[in-house]
């Protein structure tokens, strides 16, 4: 007889199997629940969603760059091929600025612009040095 925590075992096993493999699943989970995997947003699909068309600034396979500046304010728009490319521009980004952080994309510019494009961004806001850790004392 088959028990439940085996039952779930390998439905969890079968949906990792399928997200790693190269076919076409890789966007399932298992269990029969599916959720689609959105593709990364561009530098252009990015700008449109706050009215701007972008001057790109970089255009290369592993990352670009677009400046915009809208009735809001001016900023930096850049994304990425991939989370390493991100977390390495993260590791290299000036400390002294905030960013607004999505899925392989970022948004560099003041607080006051940050906030007014992540209510049509969506994104995380990452207000200090990353590289820094909290001390705990006691």
């Amino acid at each position: 007889m088959t028990t439940f925590p085996r039952l779930a075992a390998l439905a969890l096993l079968a949906g990792l199997a399928a997200a790693c493999s190269s076919g076409g699943g890789g966007g399932q989970v298992a269990a029969g629940a599916q959720r689609a995997v959105a593709a990364p947003l561009t530098v252009e699909q990015l700008s449109a969603k706050v009215g701007c068309a972008p001057k790109l600034q970089v255009d290369a396979t592993e990352l670009r760059t677009g400046y915009c500046k809208t009735p809001d304010g001016e900023f930096f728009v850049t994304t990425f091929q991939t989370q390493a490319g991100k977390d390495a521009w993260m590791d290299a980004a000036p400390e002294y600025h905030p960013h607004l952080v999505g899925n392989l994309w970022t948004v560099l510019s003041s607080r006051k612009v940050l906030d007014l494009l992540k209510e049509r961004l969506g994104g995380d806001l990452h207000l200090t040095d990353h590289r820094k850790k909290m001390q705990v004392v006691g």
